[in-house]
């Protein structure tokens, strides 16, 4: 999404830039781009501020369409479906929060999920819409998000991951594996799978890398020590899959449970346990613990 100067963009709504077409009003365009969403829920949508142009400013419903120019509009789900879960905040100053998330709860809006996201929940809880997730985990996974609060440190904090300055540690509850000797590092190059959604090992250099101990025996499930040295979409869930213990309840590994609703009472069993690293503004070492615990 582009930098459009204004916070409230930047973290709420979606941006398009407008394509060429023959439109006199933006309100035309807009119903001609999106078909699915009728003339008149655009009508509402501008007529409620919810359409703004580059500057953040809501648009009137004749403003004039001109190819190129960027407009940000708020996504809005129809009788979006209450996710009755609890965020916890365990942590907050004037540069970081971090929060505990439950399982099924999105950080951040995409698809059917727009107001029941981790983010939009707390940039109402803590009026700030400045909040930006430094980092993103699975809407099955439950656990810790480190979001940022002021844009001037933003980019210190944001630099820890590609950089490789933090430590994360998970917990996953998996089958055991009587077979193999832990700890073990297990690494591989991570490709899209099938179906778009899925990731899968592939030939070649690998891109991924996991250090796996066991932390408890429980007859045929084991609780096993995550700690990702990469972060790469699902790596966690295909490098235990791998290994030939996926984890448990989950819908996408090793197969695709088809049309699987959630099931409150039996989660995924991941959880990203823990983070440590070097406060960059401060110079303090930071450690944070989620306090959600995974059930047997």
């Amino acid at each position: 999404m582009s930098d459009s100067g204004f916070s409230a963009s930047q973290n709420q709504a979606s941006t398009l830039h407008l394509p060429p077409g023959p439109w006199a009003t933006v309100l035309d365009c807009l119903c001609e781009h999106f078909r699915a969403i009728s003339r008149e829920q655009w009508l509402d949508r501008i007529a409620r501020g919810r359409v703004l142009d580059s500057s953040g400013t809501p648009i009137p419903l004749d403003f004039s369409y001109k190819e190129g120019l960027r407009i940000h509009y708020f996504r809005e789900v129809p009788d979006e479906k209450p996710i009755p879960v609890q965020e916890k905040i365990l942590y907050a100053d004037e540069h970081l929060v971090v929060a505990d998330k439950p399982h099924f709860l999105p950080v951040t809006p995409s698809g059917e999920y727009v107001e029941q996201t981790l983010l939009r929940r707390l940039i109402r809880r803590l009026d700030n819409p400045s909040l930006v997730p430094l980092h993103r985990i699975d809407r099955h996974t439950a656990g810790l998000v480190l979001f940022s609060v002021n844009p001037q440190s933003r980019s210190a904090y944001q630099q820890l991951f590609p950089t490789r300055q933090i430590e994360k540690f998970y917990e996953a509850i998996a089958p055991a594996l009587p077979g193999v000797t832990f700890p073990l590092v297990h690494k591989s190059r991570l490709v899209d799978g099938e179906p778009f959604f899925r990731m899968q090992e592939g030939p070649g250099v690998s891109n991924t890398e996991t250090a796996v101990e066991v932390r408890e025996k429980n007859g045929d499930l084991w609780r096993y020590g995550l700690f990702p040295v990469t972060g790469k979409k699902h790596q966690l869930r295909v490098h235990m899959t791998a290994l030939g213990a996926s984890i448990c309840n989950d819908p996408f590994y090793p197969q695709v449970i088809k049309d699987a609703e959630d099931d409150y009472a039996n989660p995924l069993k991941l959880l990203a346990q823990g983070v440590r690293f070097i406060d960059p503004v401060s110079g303090v070492e930071r450690r944070f613990n989620s306090e959600i615990t995974l059930a047997w």
